[in-house]
C-alpha cells in the first residue's frame, strides 16, 4: 500500500508561484498530479515516470515544473505564473503497475488527500 501526503496548497494571486510537495512511502512507475475544480471532473497535470520521463497537460506546460527528489521520497510540482482557472484541488497520484504511463486517473491506484491552491484575480 502506497502512502501518499501532500502540502504547500494556499492563497496566491494570480501570476504568483506556489510549490507543492508529495511524500511517499515509495515511488511507482508513474508518478502523477492532478487537480480537480468544483463542478468539474479530475483532470491531469503532469507526471513522471521511473525513467524521469516527463509529461504535461497543454495547459500547464511551460508554467508548471514536476520533479522528485529520489533520497527524500518526495514529488514536486512548482507552480509558476498561476491563473485564476489554475483554482483547484491538487492531487498526488501513483500507479498501480508499471511499463504504461498517462494522464489517466485510471492507471493511478493510490491517491493522496489532496491539498487546495487557489488563485485569485
Amino acid at each position: 500500500q502506497v502512502q501518499l501526503v501532500e502540502s504547500g496548497g494556499g492563497s496566491v494571486q494570480a501570476g504568483g508561484s506556489l510549490r507543492l510537495s508529495c511524500a511517499a512511502s515509495e515511488y511507482t512507475y508513474c508518478m502523477g498530479w492532478f487537480r480537480q475544480a468544483p463542478g468539474k471532473e479530475r483532470e491531469g497535470v503532469g507526471y513522471i515516470t521511473t525513467y524521469g520521463t516527463i509529461r504535461y497537460a497543454p495547459s500547464v506546460k511551460g508554467r508548471f515544473t514536476i520533479s522528485k527528489d529520489s533520497a527524500k521520497n518526495t514529488l514536486y510540482l512548482q507552480m509558476n505564473s498561476l491563473k485564476p482557472e489554475d483554482t483547484a484541488m491538487y492531487y498526488c497520484a501513483a500507479s498501480v503497475s508499471g511499463g504504461y504511463c498517462a494522464m489517466q486517473a485510471g492507471l493511478f491506484g493510490y491517491w493522496g488527500q489532496g491539498t487546495q491552491v487557489t488563485v485569485s484575480s
